[in-house]
């Protein structure tokens, strides 16, 4: 009686499989139906994303927001959160940073 026979193993895997599909199926309702849960589909591009974060003190930060090619920055964190500056350009990478050149004067010239 301490060894299981054949009916007990295929009974142990069908009711494994059972519960299994039935936490795959829960899962599946839960991102078809709640709001939110699921609503970007897959291999879309992404329209928002954080550029970057910088924490204050330890409660409030400054969050870099980018959504369709512009930035918002937020301060969040504190009694109410609030936009500090809307709409920003982005500035791409590929844009030339402008370069600091000094000025010689005229006495300075090298022969």
């Amino acid at each position: 009686m301490g060894t299981m026979d054949s009916l007990s193993y295929v009974r142990f895997a069908g009711t494994l499989v059972l519960v299994l599909g039935m936490i795959l199926g829960m899962v599946w309702v839960l991102r078809r139906f709640l709001p939110g849960a699921n609503v970007r589909k897959f291999g879309a591009k992404r329209r928002l994303g954080i550029v970057e974060v910088l924490p204050l003190d330890t409660r409030r930060r400054l969050v870099l927001v980018r959504r369709d090619g512009r930035e918002h920055l937020l301060l969040i964190g504190g009694v109410t959160d609030m936009l500090v500056e809307p709409d920003i350009p982005v500035v791409s990478e590929e844009t030339p940073k402008p370069q600091f050149v000094p000025q010689r004067d005229e006495e300075e010239q090298i022969p």
